[in-house]
């Protein structure tokens, strides 16, 4: 029973861990009013749920107040947690497991993009995706290959409702990944050719994430090729990965814009950018 016990906590750690970065150690300091709780309530559903409690209210606490002190010294700052200056996450779970930190050369570039689409488009907010952890380069954001120094951002395209054909700040996708934009028949079909090519992983979200809301929404040509335009513009952003269908689609021409390989997953249905 107790080896069970310690084999559940060390679960718990390490998925926190993998999860968030800093919940793991959150859990542990947790621990520390155990005690307190076990000597003042003595039914035990009630401990686990006041422990349950404690742990939310100190993970919650050190997330929004004491981690983006702590990242500054990692040279990392977080991304707006609302709609601040036109920029904002696309789900708030992304600001929750603290995915959403990002070198301040970044921050400011995304920014000025965000502002200038809203300049340019009134009604255009961008919603941003996975980032990055808040600390120590090289630790792994899963399910990424490189969102792990502070450069990187992924971004969600621009979208119209396809019933009004108006434009939307909304995405066919709760978290903006998994529901791509399709080939069309004349088009290059990288999924294909890098499924024949045994690159399983490659299409792998679009069978996870539900597609259900596929139907609801169409690219807004318009609005993402100049979201595109508008990033590579900007001389901090080094690179801009997007599938090659929409290379060609949307008619874009900077060197900034990189294949980002069979290795990696489709992006049809987001845009990822890097500091040089």
């Amino acid at each position: 029973m107790k080896k069970l016990k310690k084999l559940t906590h060390l679960f718990i750690f390490v998925f926190l861990t993998v999860l968030t970065q800093v919940g793991g150690i959150i859990y542990i300091v947790s621990f520390l009013s155990h005690s307190f709780i076990e000597k003042r309530v003595t039914t035990r559903i009630y401990q686990r749920v006041l422990k349950c409690i404690t742990f939310i209210i100190l993970y919650l606490t050190v997330s929004f107040l004491l981690i983006p002190i702590l990242a500054k010294p990692f040279g990392r700052v977080p991304l707006p947690l609302t709609k601040t200056n036109h920029l904002r996450p696309l789900t708030f779970l992304t600001c929750l497991l603290n995915r959403h930190y990002v070198r301040p050369e970044l921050k400011e570039a995304s920014m000025n993009v965000a502002n200038e689409m809203h300049a340019t488009f009134p009604t255009t907010v961008i919603n941003y995706l996975d980032a990055n952890f808040p600390f120590i380069n090289n630790f792994p954001l899963f399910p990424h290959l490189s969102h792990n120094d502070g450069k990187k951002l992924d971004l969600a395209f621009c979208y119209k409702e396809s019933s009004s054909d108006k434009a939307t700040n909304d995405c066919p996708s709760a978290i903006g990944y998994g529901i791509c934009e399709e080939p069309l028949l004349n088009e290059t079909n990288t999924a294909a050719f890098c499924a024949e090519k045994g690159y399983w992983n490659y299409s792998l979200l679009t069978y996870i994430i539900p597609q259900g809301n596929k139907k609801s929404f169409n690219l807004d040509n318009q609005r993402t090729k100049k979201l595109v335009n508008l990033l590579t513009d900007e001389k901090p952003i080094g690179k801009l990965f997007i599938e090659p269908h929409l290379v060609r689609r949307l008619n874009l021409h900077s060197e900034k814009i990189r294949f980002h390989g069979c290795q990696a997953v489709r992006h049809d249905d987001h845009i990822h950018i890097q500091l040089k």
